[in-house]
């Protein structure tokens, strides 16, 4: 059969979705054959058991970007605290993570090439065109998002960063990354009441700090969709992870370092008494060195969810990550919850599960081809939507 592209089933694009030429609404087993050997379509059973399997995989990635990410937290409070290390600069904390990504990547890299090495790189002009975009959008929505918490509350930021959720799916519909669904839309929209009622509060109105965060927001979907549109990108050679990091990382750290540079000022970095001798200076980069690393492991395990699921799941694991953090702080700290922000939550974890389930129909309601062997193949026809159906669950 012509056009039929071999997925092994310990890729990690499995499985596939086929075009649904084939008229199997029972999951029956029709066969074809590629020339090589029986392809048939996939029954209910063995479709529902690829979307466990992935579902369970994807659970992993995301538990440990969970992780990952609270500790990191943590600890940025704890450095940047004025009632404990009180380190001002986040930004200039940031660059140096980037470039501790990116030997660290490196590494990885070189320790297990055979794995993370291709005979792929990307050119000069194919990393201006399609690299440094996703790198740049990542430093600046950093960058704003930094700047911004200067001037407004917290509540009020995530509040406004919330509307990232709908910049990421746009721009996934624009990409071609995401199939247009009304549902799908539907879902988003839920998603994202429930988030602004779960952070509501009285706060006061700052156009200049809304202004910054708006944009920051903007760039974060922008960023999320140019970096799973690079990664597919199979000539790019960064189609995996540590590749990802490795090549984006220097432009981001360079995007970050421009943004402290004019806002935080490195002259005024340099003359705190953090780096007033030799001895206190590499201290205080010493204390960076934990916290790039669990930046490090945050990061891949963020590639490696949109590498598995995409840019909307990946989204919708950081509004899962948002709600447990506030039913945890809730429950364990006697954190103060309003009744609207007790119905956010209720909102937000019923659209996450409105979302799960569309993602479990689509993928037991279309059609996908295997080989004799039980691996996905994957035919001619599909859009970039239909090639992550399998994978895109929470």
């Amino acid at each position: 059969m012509a056009g039929i592209h071999r997925h092994p089933e310990s890729s990690e694009h499995q499985p596939i979705l086929s075009n649904a030429e084939h008229d199997t609404a029972d999951g029956g087993e029709d066969s074809i054959s590629d020339g090589e050997g029986n392809v048939h379509i996939a029954s209910q059973e063995e479709k529902k058991s690829f979307w466990w399997r992935n579902a369970l995989t994807n659970a992993f990635f995301i538990l440990a970007w969970f992780l990952f990410a609270t500790v990191l937290s943590v600890y940025n409070k704890w450095l940047f605290s004025p009632d404990h290390y009180n380190f001002p600069y986040p930004l200039f904390v940031t660059t140096i993570h980037m470039f501790i990504q990116f030997l660290l990547a490196t590494l990885l890299r070189y320790t297990f090439s055979r794995r993370f090495v291709t005979d792929k790189r990307p050119t000069l002009r194919s990393y201006a065109i399609k690299a440094t975009p996703p790198a740049v959008a990542t430093g600046v929505d950093i960058g704003l998002s930094n700047v911004s918490l200067k001037t407004i509350t917290l509540s009020f930021y995530t509040m406004c960063k919330s509307s990232s959720l709908i910049f990421v799916l746009l721009f996934a519909f624009l990409f071609r990354l995401e199939q247009f669904s009304v549902r799908l839309v539907v879902v988003m929209l839920i998603i994202f009441t429930g988030v602004l009622l779960m952070v509501a509060s009285e706060t006061a109105f700052v156009l200049s700090g809304f202004l910054l965060v708006g944009f920051a927001s903007v760039c974060s979907g922008l960023r999320w969709s140019l970096t799973q549109v690079a990664m597919q990108d199979k000539s790019m050679g960064l189609d995996n992870p540590p590749s990802t990091i490795f090549w984006l990382s220097p432009a981001t750290a360079v995007t970050v370092a421009v943004i402290s540079i004019a806002w935080e000022g490195w002259v005024s970095v340099f003359s705190t008494p953090f780096f007033a001798t030799v001895s206190s200076g590499v201290n205080t980069l010493l204390m960076f060195i934990a916290p790039g690393i669990l930046a490090f492991c945050m990061v891949l395990s963020e590639y490696y969810i949109i590498q598995r699921a995409g840019v909307i799941p990946m989204s919708i694991a950081g509004i899962a990550k948002e709600v447990s953090t506030i039913t945890i702080s809730a429950w364990f700290f006697g954190d103060e919850l309003t009744p609207v922000n007790i119905t956010g939550v209720v909102i937000t974890v019923c659209g996450i599960a409105l979302f799960t389930y569309h993602k479990y129909r689509k993928t037991v309601d279309s059609h996908v081809a295997l080989d004799e062997h039980g691996n996905v193949i994957q035919l001619n026809g599909e859009s970039r939507s239909d090639q992550g159906w399998n994978m895109t669950m929470m």
